[in-house]
């Protein structure tokens, strides 16, 4: 298990005991000495630019200078001080948040903090408030991942609710955004024939209409789940078309034997069930829109070595 931030505190701080560190041969260090697994050293952030547990080393190597424990030395190496020296003679000292919280230097880094992002309130008890155990970085992405998540079980209840001709137009604007057909009357000119509270279709595959894909969606109520026999109508109905590949929407789910059906017939048949139109309907921003972008800054260090 990659241990958090704060529990890496006094590891990083001993990797510098004997003088200037890289940090990058602390990251290597701690993970061989906390007998890390290959995957645990390769667990990336959701960014995939930084790995998991080199980002909470870091993160405990800034907190450490914060607190005057540690120091910068140049590009990528830090040294301990003094006061780091006397915090890893203390064998009892847990060098935590808590820990550092006593050093005014730690606090008036919290005080910053709370002003960047925009808190009114900086009082000194505000200040000594206690830091997540999560890095910033996993703090934001998990905000985020809530965000999207409560997004998410919430789209299929508005698909619902919405008129059979929004579900159609809903297909269309969705397979369109993923880059099937080419304008929404090209694309969706077979669409919505069907009139069984569901669209039934021929949309192209591509652009100048070379392959097609049949299409097919049910919007039913959650727990009114697509078995295997409409799997089986709908492989009919593209034997008819002539048709090889086929999509299968519905806004509840599909039961094991209508997956295992899809799976065992001829004709490439994909189902996507009411969650996985939520997700696809999130990733291409169809009847969702972003509400705020955030761009994550760090130090440009080439331009302060320039």
């Amino acid at each position: 298990m990659i241990p958090d931030y704060q529990t890496l505190m006094r590891p990083v701080l001993a990797c510098a005991a004997a003088g200037e560190t890289k940090i990058g041969d602390a990251v290597e260090q701690l993970a061989d000495k906390l007998g890390l697994t290959p995957d645990e050293r390769a667990q990336l952030l959701p960014s995939g630019k930084q790995t998991m547990f080199a980002n909470r080393v870091h993160w405990a190597k800034t907190y450490l200078v914060k607190a005057g424990l540690a120091e910068g030395t140049r590009r990528g190496y830090y040294r301990i001080t003094a006061r780091g020296q006397a915090a890893l003679a203390d064998a009892a000292a847990s060098i935590n948040n808590a820990y550092l919280d006593q050093f005014k230097e730690f606090q008036d880094f919290k005080v910053k903090v709370n002003e960047a992002d925009g808190a009114t309130a900086t009082t000194p008890a505000q200040a000594s408030a206690p830091l997540s155990t999560e890095t910033p970085d996993e703090a934001l992405r998990k905000a985020h991942s809530a965000i999207t998540g409560a997004l998410a079980a919430d789209l299929p209840d508005r698909v619902r609710q919405a008129p059979p001709a929004f579900f159609e137009k809903l297909i269309v604007e969705l397979l369109l955004a993923m880059g099937y057909g080419g304008t929404s009357e090209e694309a969706g000119r077979a669409l919505g024939q069907s009139g069984d509270d569901g669209v039934d279709g021929v949309i192209d595959q591509d652009p100048l209409g070379v392959d097609q894909i049949f299409v097919q969606a049910k919007r039913y109520a959650e727990g009114n789940n697509i078995g295997a026999g409409a799997i089986r109508d709908f492989y009919g109905a593209l034997s008819l078309k002539k048709a090889h590949k086929g999509i299968f929407v519905t806004t509840s789910a599909f039961s094991q034997p209508a997956v295992d059906t899809a799976r065992g017939l001829g004709s490439r048949i994909v189902l996507i069930d009411g969650l996985q139109l939520s997700r696809l309907m999130i990733r291409y921003n169809v009847g969702c829109r972003d509400e705020d972008v955030l761009h994550l800054k760090k130090v440009d260090e080439d331009f302060f070595e320039a």
